[in-house]
């Protein structure tokens, strides 16, 4: 149970699996238990974006970071795998179950001292957060109609460099699609990516990992 990218057939598929870390005892664990879950464990991120968040995080040596849509934990796993000594992981999320596996994980990598969990709209605990909080880096991978929200509570908030990484934002080749009047995730999908393009607070580009990962850093 480890998306890949659409853009690639079984073949690439597993030369990048091939080609990436095998991952450690806890996170093939967690794989596994929310493999558990049925057809909702695809909201997963994938091993070669897990591992591209830790080397990210290490190389832009991440003291504070933010996450928004926890689910089973994946993905702040890896964030909290690579933040700078002493750093620390905000998380947002709405589901005490989901996210009851995602602290377990944390326990057995020894990360869970890393790791700020809140159980609320994750929008409201953003704007919770003061003016002059100074965030290293995002990751948002939550509900879709929500990233445009998301997007301006995080950049004002961003560091001078600081990243914000938006998962599923080319919607498995679907973002080229003009949305229907019921698909409110492709359209704020759409608004989101025609955003961050324009705006002059970031630079924006497009990552064909996963889903697609816009990753906009800070001015």
């Amino acid at each position: 149970m480890a998306p890949r990218s659409f853009l690639l057939d079984d073949v690439l598929g597993a030369y990048v699996e091939a080609h990436t870390p095998v991952p450690d005892l806890v996170t093939a664990a967690l794989v596994d238990r929310t493999a558990q879950l049925g057809d909702v464990a695809g909201m997963q991120i994938g091993h070669d974006q897990a591992t591209f968040l830790t080397a990210l995080c290490a190389f832009a040596s991440v003291t504070n970071a933010v996450e928004v849509g926890t689910f089973t934990g994946r993905s702040s796993l890896a964030i909290a795998k690579g933040l700078a000594p002493g750093g620390r992981l905000l998380c947002c999320d709405v589901s005490e179950e989901w996210t009851s596996i995602a602290r377990s994980a944390w326990r057995d990598a020894g990360v869970a001292d890393r790791i700020e969990l809140r159980i609320a709209p994750a929008i409201e605990t953003l704007r919770a957060l003061s003016d002059d909080a100074v965030i290293d880096l995002a990751f948002v991978d939550a509900d879709k109609p929500g990233y445009p929200d998301y997007y301006e509570a995080l950049v004002p908030r961003l560091r001078p460099g600081g990243l914000l990484l938006a998962d599923n934002t080319l919607w498995h080749g679907r973002i080229v699609e003009e949305p229907g009047d019921d698909d409110t995730a492709l359209a704020a999908l759409r608004r989101y990516n025609d955003r961050a393009a324009s705006d002059p607070r970031v630079h924006t580009t497009i990552l064909t990992i996963g889903d697609g990962v816009t990753l906009s850093q800070r001015l």
